[in-house]
């Protein structure tokens, strides 16, 4: 358990320990953890059995590869409770994903488990500046979601004071900045945007707003997007790095010391980074799968959960003195991946190219259809109010000077449709930015 100094989430002992000592305590609650799935669930007790593994085999580290890995569908397999390794009343809590694509992902957690997350998400936002004196306000959506709540809670272990202020009515989130006069925000990237927009055409003031920390996560946020944000805002964005089948926020978190990795909570986390495809370990930097072992978990342990976040992990020195290892951003996602006319490419890719022109608003939509009876891609992009112009020639020529610029990068050719400012729909939770009509043709 980390140690609370008057408010105070950084654990030097913890947070800064030798390797060897951090290798130390994953192995000790590795072995734990495994003991712990096989003696309380009969799913892994049976899937361990049919591997021919038993708990005290595991005698080193890179013994996990023993062990099966789980992913989303096993999650929904065993829906509701076949995954549950305490009786059913002493679980305190329950979250899920939303579902939408079949049985939703489902979560418990103990009193314990509560404390070891609301732990680690102190930690992650001590991390990105955050203090015990903030005041932050949550633009994130409370419900099922994983991330609404352990936000909350890890800022308030902190000895933050809390608006819940919830998704959506971006007036009333303008105000309670002024009234309240809020410090840190929590947000999707996205909608921190469209608070910007929402601000600037209101008047409000963001250079002289009591803003000066952007707690932003479930969904991605490129340097640009990042960029942006903290050009309009006048505020320090950061990244952090969870999800729901692993606890939720709370697995890593950046340092204002090296922006665009986030530090693993090794303590409770074991992570590997495998081929996605041969399912075979990779080395230290390389980029391949996350693969992450939840440590400290008692109502729903999860052995070697597949993300499918595309990453690579460096146990390198930082500037901060942490000696966790780092993570870089996740920009794509193995499930992410879109073929096109043989081609393969992510949505990151696109973005990549459209926050780098100059006149684009961060707000896009890609179109996948093949009506013609080939595969095609339509890119929608928002142009920003000073790029916009009445005459048709120059809006053509900047529209191929997009063409071009996306067709180096990508290696095939987009339609580009140029739209107004502000006509690409906004939203307040994640952003759907790819629309694939080829499966109704």
């Amino acid at each position: 358990m980390i140690k609370n100094l008057q408010g105070n989430y950084f654990d030097p002992e913890i947070e800064t320990a030798p390797r060897e000592d951090i290798l130390r305590i994953q192995l000790e609650k590795l072995r734990h953890q495994v003991a712990w799935a096989f003696e309380r669930v009969p799913w892994y007790r049976e899937r361990f059995r049919d591997l021919g593994v038993k708990p005290e085999d595991i005698r080193s580290l890179e013994d996990v590869r023993l062990l099966p890995f789980t992913d989303k569908q096993t999650l929904r397999d065993t829906y509701p409770f076949g995954l549950c390794a305490i009786p059913l009343d002493s679980v305190v809590r329950l979250h899920s994903s939303s579902g939408t694509t079949g049985k939703p992902v489902v979560i418990g957690y103990s009193r314990r488990d509560l404390d070891v997350w609301s732990d680690c998400v102190a930690r992650m936002v001590m991390m990105a500046g955050v203090t015990p004196a903030d005041r932050v306000q949550m633009a994130f959506g409370y419900g099922m979601f994983t991330g609404g709540f352990g936000l909350h809670y890890g800022c308030e272990k902190l000895g933050c004071m809390i608006v819940p202020a919830g998704s959506g009515n971006t007036e009333r989130h303008l105000m309670m900045i002024g009234d309240y006069s809020t410090t840190v925000l929590i947000a999707t990237p996205s909608y921190a945007l469209h608070m910007c927009e929402v601000g600037e055409s209101l008047g409000f003031d963001w250079a002289s707003s009591s803003l000066r920390v952007g707690l932003f996560g479930g969904e991605p946020c490129t340097l640009g997007m990042r960029r942006e944000i903290e050009r309009r805002m006048h505020i320090i964005c950061t990244d952090n790095y969870g999800l729901t089948e692993v606890s939720g926020p709370g697995v890593g978190g950046e340092c204002l010391a090296a922006r665009d990795w986030n530090h693993i909570n090794e303590d409770h986390y074991l992570w590997e980074v495998i081929n996605p495809v041969t399912n075979e370990p990779l080395p230290e930097g390389q980029e391949g799968e996350l693969v992450l072992t939840p440590l400290s978990k008692e109502a729903f342990p999860v052995m070697r959960y597949r993300t499918r976040d595309l990453t690579r992990v460096t146990t390198g020195p930082c500037a901060c003195g942490r000696t966790h290892a780092r993570m870089s951003k996740v920009r794509a996602r193995t499930d992410d991946m879109l073929i096109v006319r043989g081609a393969n490419l992510f949505p990151s890719q696109v973005e990549d190219v459209l926050v780098g022109i100059q006149g684009l608003a961060p707000h896009y939509r890609i179109v996948l259809d093949n009506e013609a009876g080939m595969d095609r891609i339509t890119v929608m992009v928002e142009l920003l109010p000073d790029a916009f112009s009445d005459s048709f020639e120059q809006m053509d020529h900047f529209r191929q000077h997009v063409v071009d610029r996306l067709r180096q990068a990508l290696l095939i050719t987009p339609i580009v449709k140029l739209a107004e400012p502000g006509s690409i729909e906004r939203t307040v939770g994640k952003s759907k930015r790819v629309e694939d009509k080829r499966e109704k043709f």
